[in-house]
């Protein structure tokens, strides 16, 4: 087993959402743990990743088609067959993008202790935005308003990816490529919000390096 990490560093406001809002407040919550701190669930970010490997996937298909039937069964080994459902073959998995170990102990701490609240916390870490739809006339629909939680940016979380099995190159050379793509996340992505940096980390802790897969791209 071999455990690299994934560091997610929020360039903007984001939501992670969970599908589902609190009457009253928001329409649209962040996904957040019992101690109020959000996070981004494992196949939310697995499904992120796997979509921008398909992109990749297809542009090498109309450019370098050795290149992309090279690294299909890769893709496969990291993310499974699109459709398919099935991933006995699968080596990769997923882990949820969480805030840094220390700030979510010293947090779970607070709350305990009842020092501070569930609430406190999502509120220190999050705002909530106001949107209204608006007609040709530059008029207010009636009962458009909505409401969206958005993580404040500058914020990081990390997730774990765990092989199972030793990766080859190949693997970490086309993961690595898929995090460097991965610009957006999360509700909103395609309406400004959501930007993000991905970076990913060895087992020693050092960022993967690009220069492998480049000189592999510029050979071809």
């Amino acid at each position: 087993m071999e455990l690299y990490k994934l560091r997610l560093e929020l360039q903007s406001e984001t939501t992670f959402g969970r599908g589902d809002g609190l009457a009253g407040v928001v329409d649209r919550e962040v996904e957040h743990d019992p101690f109020g701190l959000p996070y981004l669930r494992g196949r939310t970010l697995k499904g992120l990743l796997a979509e921008e490997c398909a992109n990749m996937l297809y542009v090498l298909k109309q450019q370098q088609p050795r290149l992309e039937q090279k690294y299909m069964p890769v893709a496969a080994r990291l993310f499974g067959q699109p459709g398919s459902g099935l991933e006995q073959d699968v080596y990769l998995y997923f882990g949820d993008a969480v805030l840094p170990h220390d700030l979510r102990l010293a947090v779970q701490a607070e709350v305990e202790q009842n020092r501070i609240s569930r609430l406190d916390v999502l509120e220190a870490l999050t705002d909530i935005r106001r949107q209204t739809a608006v007609d040709e006339t530059g008029v207010p629909d009636p009962h458009s308003l909505r409401s969206m939680r958005v993580i404040l940016p500058e914020l990081f979380f990390e997730a774990d990816l765990i092989f199972t099995e030793t990766p080859t190159p190949e693997a970490i050379n086309l993961l690595n490529l898929c995090a460097m793509a991965l610009r957006r996340a999360g509700t909103g992505r395609n309406r400004g919000r959501g930007r993000i940096k991905a970076t990913l980390f060895d087992p020693h802790k050092q960022p993967v390096r690009f220069e492998p897969l480049r000189e592999e791209l510029l050979a071809s």
